[in-house]
């Protein structure tokens, strides 16, 4: 029998002051039983970063032909692919191919070695960005998690201030590519 997703509800508090967007977003979340906690935070935290009415999660884990988060035009074209984890360029070629905005959001104590290994590679393709989240920031996370988040979550100049479950925390982001 096959393992089932986990849902967690988000009520999220959005302020992105440096988009101007001020949302309130409630929706389903949903874990995919090879996902780790941390790994969906991390999605829960670039859907803000590119919050847009139309950004879409999708199959992610489940599917080799959609990324981690897509934007969809109301005429079904894909306008922004977005990837979370360490890649590679091969997958994000796919992105590269279907959509004129590609974005990856690498995390993990292992990414300076990935990116070491990945960079050149990435450089040959157009229109992708690559950022790197913290990783003694971003794992802390995972203290947040509940079946049930209220998350309130800012974001200025950059950097994302994220108060949840009595936690705080503050993340920054260094652009790779």
């Amino acid at each position: 029998m096959a393992l089932k997703p986990t849902l967690y509800k988000v009520d999220l508090q959005l302020v992105d002051t440096d988009r101007d967007i001020y949302q309130n977003c409630k929706f389903t979340l949903t874990q995919h039983p090879s996902e780790t906690e941390l790994r969906m935070m991390v999605r829960l935290m670039v859907y803000a970063l590119n919050y847009h009415e139309d950004l879409q999660f999708t199959k992610g884990l489940s599917s080799q032909d959609e990324p981690d988060l897509w934007q969809i035009s109301p005429s079904m074209e894909v306008e922004s692919w977005i990837e979370v984890g360490q890649a590679s360029a091969e997958r994000m070629r796919k992105g590269v191919s279907r959509s004129p905005k590609v974005t990856l959001y690498a995390y993990g104590s292992e990414t300076p070695i990935w990116w070491q290994k990945a960079a050149s590679a990435f450089a040959a393709l157009p229109h992708i960005q690559v950022f790197k989240f913290d990783h003694q920031q971003v794992s802390q996370l995972t203290a947040m998690v509940e079946r049930k988040m209220e998350m309130t979550l800012t974001i200025s100049a950059g950097e994302l201030f994220v108060n949840c479950a009595g936690h705080d925390v503050n993340l920054t982001l260094e652009r790779l590519l």
